[in-house]
């Protein structure tokens, strides 16, 4: 009985033992491909921002019925600042 005791603590040590090298061994893989890849690929250059279109203008009739919306759904306890369309 004693034996297989043992004989079990002695696999499940050399099984988390493995997984504990596997898992250095990736570790160590993986920060090797980040340090490649970082130093060899350069970045793809970003084209220069273009200016943004000013945003059509709310109708104040929508802007009002959202910001009465907002009110009464939240108690009172909102309030609307600004209206930006998608």
């Amino acid at each position: 009985m004693e034996g297989n005791i043992l004989e079990a603590v002695k696999l499940m040590v050399v099984g988390m033992a493995t997984v504990f090298a596997v898992l250095f061994i990736i570790i160590g893989v993986s920060n090797a491909l980040i340090a490649f890849v970082n130093k060899f690929v350069g970045e793809d250059e970003k084209p220069a921002a273009q200016p943004a279109a000013q945003p059509a203008a709310v109708n104040p009739a929508v802007a009002q019925a959202i910001a009465q919306a907002v009110n009464v759904a939240t108690a009172g306890k909102a309030k609307v600042d600004a209206i930006k369309p998608l």
